[in-house]
Order: structure tokens, then sequence, then C-alpha cells
């Protein structure tokens, strides 16, 4: 039996979703009001509801409070489409900063000024200008589809602008998911872990992830390393 939660999540999540037989990205204009609609909105095809949204956001800012043994005051969204998780994060952490980057015209255009959106793709955080200071990085259903050489340098940039955790929503060829991933076309954990300890990150478990040198925070036990 799949696991429900990646399921759902790997089901058209994200505004950089690809298909599978595509390995490039799609435009940005591809994703406008009618794929939003569809995947977050159509009782059929939506990937999450609010209440579900909520209740990972929840699990994800207790875990990361946690850890830093403080409230997560400001937070990073990479991939954040209309900006659902910010407006999940007013009624978990009313008081937390929220930003968000997506790469869709539309998302931007419609919901930038009032959720806190800006322009943008995974390669392109270095020069947007963003705070350095974030305590919590979001990057759910969206590093999947984004090409290695811009994987490495969006992972690396986020080491300097993160003095918290990060929720790095990542499957792979081992994970029985379905959508618009598969695993013909996912790479190895081995390839992620790599690419994760070389652009500067160490693993909790369950998506979570510090700074290498921020490691010791955790407990030896905490941190999944192979």
């Amino acid at each position: 039996m799949r696991h429900p939660v990646a399921r759902a999540l790997l089901f058209a999540a994200n505004s950089f979703l690809v298909s599978a037989v595509a390995p490039s990205l799609r435009p940005p204009s591809h994703y406008d009001q009618a794929y939003f609609d569809k995947w977050y909105r159509h009782p059929k095809h939506r990937v999450k509801s609010p209440l579900d949204i909520r209740r990972q956001l929840s699990f994800i800012v207790s875990a990361a409070e946690y850890i830093l043994e403080r409230p997560v005051t400001k937070v990073l969204d990479v991939g954040a489409g209309e900006g659902h998780w910010g407006q999940a994060l007013k009624k978990v952490r009313p008081r937390a900063k929220y930003f968000g980057v997506d790469p869709s015209e539309y998302a931007v255009q419609r919901f930038g000024k009032a959720r806190h959106l800006r322009l943008g793709g995974f390669g392109d955080l270095e020069g947007l200008r963003l705070p350095d200071d974030f305590d919590l990085i979001l990057c759910c259903g969206v590093m999947n589809y984004v090409p290695p050489a811009e994987l490495e340098a969006g992972l690396t940039w986020l080491t300097s602008a993160c003095v918290g955790v990060a929720y790095f929503e990542i499957f792979t060829a081992a994970d029985d998911a379905v959508g618009d991933f598969t695993r013909s076309a996912a790479r190895t954990p081995r390839w992620w872990r790599r690419l994760l300890h070389r652009t500067g990150w160490t693993p909790l478990g369950m998506h979570l992830y510090v700074r290498n040198d921020m490691a010791g925070i955790a407990a030896a036990l905490e941190r999944a390393i192979p």
C-alpha cells in the first residue's frame, strides 16, 4: 500500500512541478489560474485541504521550535504557489513574518502584495535580496523537480540564510509515490544525501534539516547520518 502522505504530496503539489516525461521545467506561464484552480481547489484533484496544510505546518513549526528552544519568528517558503503555507502560518504563529518565493507570474501578480510573495525560482534565491536570518525554511513538493545546477546553487545559498531549521520535502527512487513523480525519473537516496551534505545540510529525519555547522544542536541519535 502506498504511503498516503507521499501520494498526496507528490501529486502536482507546487509550481515547480514538471511532467514525468519532460526533464526540463515548464514555463512560468504554465502555472496560471487554471492550474491552481485544479490542483488547489477542485474537490477531485486538489492535493491538500487547508486542514491538511495546517496540520503539516503545525508539526513542522513545533519540531523546529523544539530543536531551537525558541519560537519561530521568520519563515521562507520556496515554491510558495499562492501562499497557502503563509495563510496557515497566520493561524499557527500569527506573529511570525512570512516570505514566499514562486516562479508563477499569475500567483505573484494576484497574491504577491497581500501574501508577501515575490517572483523567483529555486536558482534565483541569491539575487532576490531576501533576509539572511530565517528560523524556518520550507520547500514542500519542490526539490524533486529542480535541475541539479539550480539545486546546488539554491541549497548553498539557503545555508547562508538559515539560522534555524529547514523542511526539505524530498522523495526518491526508493519511495512508493505517484502523480507527476515516478521512480524511473527520481534520483536515488544516495544522490540526495551527497548533495545535501555537500551543500551544507545535516538530516534530522522527517524531512527536517539543519546546517552542518549547527548539527551539534541535536543529540547524536537525532541526526539521521548514514
